[in-house]
């Protein structure tokens, strides 16, 4: 792990302020980093609707700056995480922080929950693409 954390917005702001709010900070962790590429969980589905759209726009400008930068995106659902970090495909958000913790060797789990979430994405791609290497 080189470096985590999440973008965060003022509540209330304007959405497209938000937004782009979202873009220059990724584009700035982008050219800090240098990112192979960029891992993102698949909103399969939302009991709030309200919550499913801000959710996707963010997502949409991340996808974008991705993709500007030149960075390859690769997308993993909910349960290929759960599966990929725990063995199932149904484990509780609580399992699938500690596996952070466990795999990138951290005395914490990382905070707040969308921070974890990332990271659990990220090591999904780096242990999914590995197996394809492997075979």
């Amino acid at each position: 792990m080189v470096t985590a954390g999440v973008i965060t917005t003022p509540a209330h702001t304007p959405l497209d302020e938000r937004l782009e709010d979202i873009f220059d900070n990724l584009t700035e962790i982008i050219t800090e980093t240098k990112p192979q590429v960029m891992s993102i969980e698949k909103l399969f589905f939302a009991r709030n609707v309200t919550t499913a759209m801000s959710v996707s726009h963010a997502r949409g400008v991340a996808m974008l700056t991705g993709r500007k930068a030149g960075i390859p995106i690769a997308e993993y659902t909910p349960m290929q995480i759960k599966q990929t970090l725990t063995g199932y495909g149904k484990a509780d958000k609580k399992q699938v922080q500690e596996m952070v913790r466990l795999h990138l060797g951290l005395k914490e789990v990382p905070k707040p929950d969308d921070c974890a979430d990332a990271l659990a994405a990220a090591i999904t791609h780096f242990m999914m693409s590995r197996n394809v290497v492997e075979k």
